[in-house]
């Protein structure tokens, strides 16, 4: 088993990371990554009924689709992330007990009394410190998990703060659990860091022909190009959402205003703008003009600067509409 650890904590650059030794490398594989702060959604899921994204816009925060299935997460350098990526046997069967047995074993010489729980959650005292999640490509299988060390639970909280009613959909969704850093129930005070260097210990004690590897140049290029092709793009990690709806209000200085949207594939399909507004020009022809615009709101704004908008909504600005499709 090749055991890597390595400094990079960009978010696109781990996703990219982990694909490229899923799709690439032909051995077992375990790494240790951390991640400055970011959103990690699940594949199936809408990424906007996901993410508070105004405080994620305000605390910059990066958001990222990854491979697995499963619920959305918080990442900062206080969460700890690690990967399997093995060769897959005959009749594979979800079994992330396995494999976060080695997690386990070190809180537990650590005087932790963490356990498995549910589908795929390990907890100290009831209280959910990793949420893990698999995919398979081929014959192999990733399974990756996280694991809060020394988290700000007010960021987690914030970043992750949806209302519920705004998104009609059928994509996954998160299921929010009572959760706990790790490092609060710990005897002996230690840093992520130090606590990662026992996990990765672990390893490669306890698992035959381990040995470490760093990533070549090549293998960085290779990782690049994943980052720059996919996972920095805003078709991976919002365009790839099911399809869904979205009702949004919003009161301006020009009046109440409701909208109505149908969004697949992250394009706007349909919309319906209604409202006490005040306006000279019909405003169908807006709603015609954003029709088939990625729902993004750069891309938005960009359409509404091509018309007299305030000709449409007697004083609201673009910029409070585009934002308010959010």
């Amino acid at each position: 088993m090749l055991c890597i650890k390595h400094p990079n904590t960009d978010p696109w650059f781990n996703l990219a990371a982990e694909e490229y030794v899923l799709k690439n490398f032909t051995e077992n594989c375990f790494m240790l990554w951390r991640n400055e702060n970011a959103i990690i959604v699940g594949k199936h899921q809408n990424t906007l009924a996901e993410v508070n994204m105004d405080y994620v816009k305000a605390k910059n925060i990066k958001v990222v689709r990854r491979l697995s299935g499963g619920g959305a997460v918080f990442h900062d350098l206080g969460n700890l992330n690690f990967s399997f990526i093995m060769n897959g046997e005959k009749d594979h069967k979800v079994d992330f007990k396995k494999f976060t047995l080695p997690i386990i074993e070190v809180l537990k010489k650590l005087s932790v009394d963490a356990r498995f729980e549910g589908r795929n959650d390990l907890t100290i005292e009831g209280k959910k410190f990793s949420g893990n999640a698999e995919h398979v490509y081929k014959n192999r299988v990733l399974r990756h998990g996280t694991l809060l060390f020394s988290s700000l639970m007010e960021d987690l909280a914030m970043a992750l703060k949806v209302n519920p009613l705004k998104y009609k959909d059928k994509a996954v969704k998160s299921v929010r659990s009572r959760v706990t850093n790790i490092r609060e129930h710990l005897k002996e005070d230690m840093d992520v860091l130090q606590f990662r260097d026992r996990i990765m210990n672990h390893i490669h004690k306890t698992h035959p022909n381990c040995r470490f590897y760093d990533f070549t140049q090549k293998d960085l290029e290779g990782i690049r190009k994943l980052v720059e092709k996919k996972y920095s793009t805003w078709e991976w990690n919002f365009g790839s959402s099911p399809e869904y709806d979205l009702q949004k209000a919003i009161r301006t200085e020009g009046g109440f205003m409701e909208m109505h949207l149908n969004v697949n594939k992250g394009i706007i399909k349909d919309i319906r703008i209604f409202g006490d507004f005040f306006n000279k020009l019909d405003v169908s022809e807006v709603e015609t003009i954003l029709r088939e615009t990625p729902h993004q709101e750069d891309e938005i704004l960009k359409k509404l600067k091509t018309i007299p908008f305030q000709e449409y909504f007697h004083k609201v600005q673009p910029e409070e509409f585009a934002a308010g499709l959010f």
